[in-house]
């Protein structure tokens, strides 16, 4: 019966809310930094002793790209991928997690070692040799932080979770999801969370966190305490899709989480990532090509869409994001921060490096008024 009351309050809500909100419930519009684009490149002076070859290694040598991003002490700080020289062709170099400060959220300076790398610790055979991948950030009720990355062996990418105080040092905890006999492939865990000043806090809806994550179709997850995340499957044990590809459109081919989804009055909005399709996508958008896309969910019911953007916001058009490591052109959004009045996208290009994106108007989208 609730269940059915529910169900009825939505379709209310589509009927009769939704077209006087229009497209208000999207961030945007957001403009590229051109001055400043790429904000941050690959670096080969910068060495680092591997504690598994036993060698220094130009640990952000060939590439840098997918930045998780966050305020702390009144700074922006990026946690981003760099890969290394060991290995040929995309997915065979070594990735490891850099760290970056700007005053501005614009220039950056970054620390010369990585914060997040394989070790010679209980996760070595799920990050070695491949690394550690496209992070996401959120922090939590008592200061610190949450992390979601990927560990990659070149078997298997599977999602996994960290936490710090500082940024700097990270603990793992290993394997997301609660039954670590059964690692099957999964990424980008995009957490949900409110909006308090210029951060963005892990919070629960209905007693419990939310996650979406996936790659393909995009899946939710539920968690306690931010570590160990139970996915949400129906009753014959299937995942349940929250978000999948749409035939024609800039997100045919998969659809993959971007930065922590927010809770709004009007809803969870996630933005996210969409492939374009070689068979049946976009014909106006490079076959392969990735776009950044929104969506917003119920929240009382975070698995149901009230609204989704019928175009991209951001798709590969300038030349460092459409020529690099990866040749379909690629902007892979996953840090969103608000920073002195604005929101700060910050993107992967071509794989290869990072670039940002600025929402200028005064928006409070995600506020909480608690």
């Amino acid at each position: 019966m609730k269940r059915s009351i529910l169900t009825l309050q939505r379709l209310l809500y589509l009927l009769y809310i939704l077209p006087i909100l229009g497209q208000s419930w999207e961030l945007g519009p957001f403009e590229r930094v051109e001055s400043a684009n790429p904000i941050l490149k690959p670096c080969e002076t910068t060495l680092f002793l591997c504690p598994i070859q036993e060698k220094m290694i130009p640990w952000e040598s060939i590439h840098v790209f997918n930045p998780a991003a966050v305020v702390r002490n009144g700074k922006v700080y990026l946690i981003y991928r760099a890969e290394d020289n060991y290995g040929e062709g995309i997915g065979y170099h070594t990735s490891r997690l850099g760290l970056a400060e700007s005053e501005d959220g614009i220039h950056f300076h970054r620390k010369e070692t990585p914060v997040v790398f394989p070790n010679a610790d209980g996760q070595k055979i799920y990050e070695f040799p491949g690394g550690c991948e496209d992070p996401r950030i959120v922090e939590t009720e008592e200061g610190g932080y949450i992390m979601t990355y990927t560990q990659w062996n070149r078997d298997v990418a599977v999602l996994a979770i960290a936490s710090s105080n500082d940024l700097v040092h990270w603990e793992k905890h290993g394997y997301a999801f609660e039954d670590s006999s059964k690692r099957f492939w999964c990424k980008s865990g995009s957490i949900v969370c409110r909006r308090e000043g210029d951060h963005l806090i892990a919070t629960k809806i209905q007693g419990k966190y939310w996650m979406y994550w996936g790659e393909g179709c995009i899946y939710a997850a539920t968690s306690s305490d931010l570590i160990r995340w139970t996915p949400i499957k129906d009753e014959q044990g299937n995942f349940i899709a929250a978000l999948s590809p749409r035939k024609g459109e800039f997100d045919s081919f998969l659809v993959e989480s971007g930065p922590p989804a927010l809770l709004t009055e009007k809803g969870v909005l996630l933005l996210y990532n969409g492939k374009n399709s070689l068979e049946e996508g976009d014909p106006a958008i490079t076959p392969n090509a990735y776009s950044a896309g929104q969506v917003l969910f119920d929240k009382e019911d975070p698995l149901q869409i009230i609204a989704r953007c019928k175009h991209h916001f951001l798709t590969p058009e300038r030349p460092y994001e459409r020529y690099g490591q990866y040749h379909g052109g690629t902007v892979f959004i996953e840090g969103l921060v608000p920073f002195q009045g604005k929101w700060l996208l910050y993107y992967g290009t071509a794989d290869s490096a990072i670039a940002i994106a600025i929402c200028h108007e005064t928006n409070t989208l995600g506020e909480s008024h608690e």
